[in-house]
C-alpha cells in the first residue's frame, strides 16, 4: 500500500479488500447450543524451544506463541493490519517510527509498557543473546546485516516515557509497521529477565504473556504430548477468546490425528493426512475445510553439501534437480489438487505476486534439459554420492518424498531417497545445529502478509531462517531496495528482481504451495482459516 508522507497505522488493511478472506465452513455459527466455557483441542508438535517470542521460528512453538502474546498490531483473517496494543504508529519520514501504546496488562497484572519492547526487542538483536529472529530487527538502527547488535542495548530504539517510545530505521521503510505483528515483536515482561539479563528457562516453560491466552498454570506443557492454554482475563484486543481455552495436542502420525477427528476426540485438524486425502470431503464424520492457501512448500539444498554449492556445477545441479520434478503430477496423484505446482518463491494469495519471474521455466518438468544440465556438472566434476531429502516422518511427507526421489532416479539416473527423522523437532535440530549434511523439507507459513516475508528472512545472508546457508549480494541487494521503496510498484518489481536471482541460484527447490485441507469433529462451530492457513483459534466454539 502506499502510505502518504506522514502516516498513521490505525487499522488500515495491508492487502487490498480484493483480496481473499479464507473462510471456511465449519458449522453454524449461529448454533445457541455453541459453549464459550468448552475447551478446543487443536493439533501441533512439540516446540523445538523454550516459549520465547525471538527464539522461535518454527510453527510449532509459533502458533502457540501467536496465541500467547500480542503485539503493537495484529492481523485479521484476511491478513488487513489492525492497532492491537499501539494506540498509534506515526512517521513524518518513514524513517523515524514515534510508537504510543494503549492501557495494558501482562497476565500477572503487570504494566505492558514502552520497555517491554524495547527491553524485549533488544534482548533478541543483542548478539550473545544467538536468538534466531535476529534477522527480524535487521532495518532498525543499530544492528548488522544478520540484524544483530554489538551492545545490549539497540541504538534505534529509544523510551521517551511510559507508554512511548521510537524506531529509527536504516533506511525510510513505509510497509515495516505492517511487520509489527510477527512474534519477534512481542514484548516481555521484566519477569522474564534473569539477573544475568538473559531470558530464563523457566519463563520459556511457563511464559507470562499479554495475548487472548495464557498458560494453565504450571506443567501445562507436557512435553511431547500437548500444550494447555486458557483465556487471559488480562487481555483486551481485538482476538477476545470465544472459547474457554485451547490444548494444542502433539501427534507424530497424522491419520492418527484425523482418526480422533472422525471420533470427536479432536476438534480441529488443520492438515488432512495424505491417505484421507480423496475422501474428506465426503466423509460425513468430519466437517471438511478446503480453501486456497498461503503456505509455500520447498526443499533445501545446503550450501555446503558436495556437489551443489554456490559454483558453476552447484548451480546446473540445483537447476537439473528441479527440472527432473514433475510437480503437476505429484500434486494431482498423491495430494488430489489440494496442492498447488509453485511459480515462485512466495504465494499466489501475496499482494504483488508475479507467475511470470525471469528465469521460472526452471521450475517446469523437463526431463531432457535435466539430463543435459546434469551431464554439463558431471563434465565438471562426476556425482558418485546419493541424493537424501531429510523429512519429519510426523508431518505426512513420506509419499511425496518417495515420489521426488524416484522421479530423480528416473530421470537423472541418480540414487535417490528420503530420510525419515521421527520428529519435526528432531529434523529441525539438525537444520539450527547444522549437523545435517543431506537436502531436506522446507516450507514457509508468512508472518505477515507480504511477498518480503517469504524472502529475505529465508535467503537473506545470515538470516535467522536460511537454513541452507544462502549468500547472494545481488540478491541482499534488491531486498534492501525494495524493503526501502516508496512506490508499491516498484517494491513488487524489485521482489521479481530479487526471486529472478533465486530462480538462477535454487538455495531451494520450490515444489507446490499448499491449499487448505482441513477437518473438524461434528458439533465445532465457527471454523475459520486464515492467510496463514491457521484457524482462528480464538473463535472456535463447540
Amino acid at each position: 500500500m502506499r502510505l502518504s508522507r506522514r502516516t498513521r497505522l490505525a487499522g488500515v488493511a495491508l492487502v487490498a479488500a480484493a483480496s481473499l478472506t479464507l473462510a471456511a465452513c465449519g458449522g453454524d455459527s449461529g448454533d445457541d447450543s455453541s459453549s464459550s466455557d468448552q475447551v478446543i483441542t487443536v493439533d501441533g508438535s512439540e516446540p523445538q524451544n523454550p516459549l520465547v517470542p525471538s527464539s522461535t521460528n518454527e510453527t510449532g512453538g509459533g502458533n502457540v506463541i501467536d496465541e500467547l502474546y500480542a503485539g503493537l498490531v495484529a492481523y485479521k483473517a484476511d491478513g488487513s493490519t489492525v492497532n492491537e496494543v499501539a494506540d498509534s504508529i506515526e512517521s513524518e519520514d518513514n524513517k523515524t517510527w514515534t510508537v504510543k501504546l494503549k492501557d495494558w496488562e501482562f497476565s500477572d497484572g503487570s504494566k505492558v509498557t514502552a520497555d517491554s519492547f524495547v527491553k524485549a526487542w533488544s534482548y533478541g538483536a543483542f548478539i550473545d543473546n544467538a536468538q534466531l529472529n535476529a534477522y527480524f530487527y535487521y532495518p532498525i538502527a543499530g544492528t548488522n546485516d544478520e540484524g544483530n547488535s554489538e551492545t545490549p542495548e539497540l541504538s534505534g530504539l529509544k523510551v521517551v516515557d511510559e507508554k512511548t517510545f521510537t524506531i529509527t530505521l536504516k533506511q525510510a521503510e513505509a510497509d515495516f509497521p505492517a511487520r509489527l505483528g510477527y512474534s519477534a515483536f512481542f514484548p516481555l515482561p521484566d519477569a522474564a529477565f534473569g539477573s544475568d539479563g538473559k531470558v530464563t528457562k523457566e519463563f520459556g516453560e511457563n511464559p507470562i504473556t499479554n495475548g487472548p491466552y495464557k498458560m494453565d498454570g504450571e506443567g501445562a506443557w507436557e512435553h511431547d504430548t500437548q500444550i494447555r492454554l486458557v483465556p487471559n482475563e488480562k487481555y483486551d484486543g481485538e482476538r477476545k477468546p470465544e472459547n474457554g481455552g485451547l490444548t494444542f495436542k502433539f501427534y507424530t502420525d497424522l491419520d492418527a490425528a484425523y482418526t480422533d477427528v472422525q471420533a470427536g476426540n479432536l476438534d480441529v485438524l488443520k492438515t488432512v493426512p495424505d491417505s484421507a486425502l480423496t475422501t474428506f470431503e465426503s466423509d460425513e464424520n468430519v466437517q471438511p475445510v478446503s480453501e486456497p492457501g498461503s503456505v509455500f512448500q520447498s526443499f533445501t539444498i545446503p550450501q555446503s553439501m558436495p556437489g551443489f554449492g554456490s559454483d558453476e556445477e552447484g548451480k546446473l545441479r540445483r537447476q537439473a534437480i528441479s527440472l527432473a520434478i514433475n510437480r503437476e503430477e505429484i500434486t494431482d496423484k498423491i495430494f488430489n489438487g489440494t496442492r498447488t505446482p509453485a511459480k515462485d518463491f512466495s504465494s499466489p494469495l501475496m499482494p504483488g505476486f508475479n507467475e511470470d519471474i525471469e528465469g521460472s521455466e526452471v521450475l517446469s518438468f523437463d526431463p531432457e534439459k535435466a539430463k543435459q544440465l546434469w551431464a554439463q556438472a558431471d563434465e565438471i566434476k562426476k556425482f558418485n554420492g546419493k541424493f537424501q531429502i531429510g523429512y519429519n516422518g510426523d508431518g505426512g511427507h513420506q509419499a511425496w518424498v518417495d515420489a521426488v526421489s524416484n522421479q530423480l532416479k528416473n530421470n537423472l539416473g541418480i540414487q535417490a531417497s528420503g530420510k525419515s527423522y521421527p520428529t519435526f523437532d528432531e529434523l529441525r535440530k539438525d537444520v539450527t545445529d547444522r549437523t545435517i549434511k543431506i537436502a531436506f523439507r522446507t516450507g514457509w507459513q508468512p508472518d505477515y502478509p507480504s511477498i518480503y516475508n517469504y524472502l529475505a528472512p529465508v535467503y537473506g545472508t545470515g538470516a535467522g531462517s536460511n537454513d541452507g546457508d544462502y549468500s547472494n549480494k545481488q540478491f541482499d541487494d534488491l531486498i534492501n531496495q525494495a524493503a526501502g521503496a516508496q512506490d508499491e510498484d516498484e517494491r513488487y518489481k524489485l521482489y521479481s528482481d530479487a526471486q529472478a536471482v533465486l530462480m538462477q541460484d535454487l538455495p531451494a527447490i520450490p515444489t507446490w504451495y499448499t491449499n487448505i485441507a482441513a477437518a473438524s469433529a461434528k458439533g465445532v462451530n465457527n471454523v475459520e482459516f486464515n492467510w496463514q492457513n491457521l484457524p482462528e483459534y480464538h473463535k472456535l466454539t463447540k
